[in-house]
């Protein structure tokens, strides 16, 4: 029989005793099934966990693992389809990915000492959800080769090509005075709506996915009844930005907010 550890995915209040069997037949990490743990019988605070293989979350293997981005990624996407079908039914608090413990007993003893806090914020978090905001600085055209003709009256096409190249730079420029000015548009619709921020660090390498460069990459807790005019108002700061895109998605847990630490109050502005 393979030895296992406790996989812990998040923090949930289950009101009526419900939830568990809601989640019925839900597969979490490497396809293994959830259930709840309480700090004792008829708590209503629960911890979300499932069984999976020792012998790929000891530390050692988990260091090895977290350089294989297939490994990670499938358990990034059972560990957020957890977190996600908790969130349409119940306020959650995501845990980190890759949170295990020795057995369910550790986890119980963890919410035991724990229990108050988690339940004093998962009452703050109660009808609100996190919205990621990003700002793009999109890529110049690219230049044309030295071989290629001149397009321009009275150069040869290596100067063409340099002058094209000073255009393409300029207008990169432009770009990026553009987007910090789009920034500081965001950040003002956002006070609108929204109750806190996280700045994350802008996505490079393989978790950049959109096309352009990634230079701001907010989340912002937004109440559920806000959702739609945070969105309009944040898109809208785009209009008319040349080479700068803005990006808004969600309704998410509030993966950047489970924490109280961390997230930036946000002052809304009066009408």
């Amino acid at each position: 029989m393979t030895e296992a550890v406790t996989y812990a995915y998040a923090v949930a209040r289950d009101d009526d005793g419900t939830l568990e069997a809601e989640l019925s037949g839900l597969p979490g990490v490497a396809e293994a099934p959830v259930r709840l743990v309480r700090a004792g019988q008829g708590d209503d605070v629960v911890v979300a966990v499932s069984q999976v293989p020792a012998q790929d979350f000891r530390e050692e293997a988990l260091r090895a693992h977290l350089e294989d981005m297939d490994w990670l990624e499938t358990v990034a996407r059972a560990h957020h389809r957890v977190i996600e079908a908790l969130a349409v039914r119940v306020t959650v608090l995501p845990l980190r990915l890759a949170t295990v413990y020795l057995d369910e007993e550790r986890v119980r003893l963890m919410l035991g000492e724990s229990r108050e806090a988690f339940s004093t914020r998962l009452s703050e978090m109660a009808g609100l959800v996190e919205w990621g905001v990003k700002i793009y600085v999109e890529d110049p055209p690219a230049a044309e080769g030295p071989a290629a003709p001149s397009t321009e009256a009275g150069l040869s096409p290596g100067r063409a090509y340099l002058s094209h190249r000073r255009a393409q730079r300029h207008a990169r420029e432009d770009a990026y005075r553009e987007a910090e000015q789009v920034s500081r548009e965001v950040e003002a619709a956002a006070r609108r709506h929204a109750v806190a921020r996280v700045q994350h660090r802008p996505q490079q390498g393989d978790l950049a996915r959109g096309p352009g460069e990634n230079v701001v990459n907010d989340a912002y807790l937004v109440p559920q009844q806000a959702a739609d005019g945070f969105c309009t108002d944040v898109l809208r700061t785009a209009d008319g930005a040349s080479g700068v895109r803005v990006e808004a998605t969600g309704p998410w847990a509030p993966y950047s907010f489970a924490a109280s630490l961390g997230a930036e109050p946000v002052k809304r502005a009066t009408p």
